[in-house]
């Protein structure tokens, strides 16, 4: 199963990035294959996305959620097998570092090929620095959830 895991900085406080990264219907704004995101509890998604032309549903179900330190996800229906956390780490009063790492399993000739050049992990870059670029821009959070879910 590969393995994609990249981590960038942002200029905002922790709880500004988490809290951002909480509001799950957002994730459009900065995740480039993402089209829509409908939370349908406090621990399940479903996710329609779109990668190289090719259109996937899936659930999502969150299996740990810990307010300015990580939340934890696997998928649990649909057509993507796939599982990964998201860890924050306060480096200063306004920086923090944000880390992601999704384990996935490949389907189809297109997945298995990209996956062997890697490009899940320039995916996952560029959505991370559209996270940056979007975050930082606006400096505050549009909301977020302060729940806590235990593994």
């Amino acid at each position: 199963m590969p393995q994609v895991i990249e981590t960038i900085d942002v200029d905002v406080p922790v709880s500004v990035a988490y809290n951002q990264w909480t509001l799950f219907e957002e994730f459009p704004k900065f995740l480039d294959e993402v089209e829509s995101i409908k939370q349908v509890t406090e621990t399940l998604t479903v996710w329609k996305v779109k990668v190289g032309g090719i259109e996937r549903e899936f659930e999502a179900n969150i299996t740990e959620q810990h307010p300015d330190e990580r939340v934890a996800w696997n998928s649990t229906g649909g057509e993507v097998d796939h599982a990964g956390v998201v860890t924050f780490h306060k480096l200063g009063d306004r920086e923090t570092r944000v880390t992601v790492q999704i384990d996935w399993e490949p389907t189809g000739l297109l997945e298995k090929l990209g996956s062997t050049l890697g490009v899940e992990n320039h995916a996952v870059k560029k959505d991370l620095k559209n996270f940056k670029e979007f975050i930082e821009s606006r400096g505050v959070e549009e909301g977020g959830w302060r729940g806590d879910v235990q593994a």
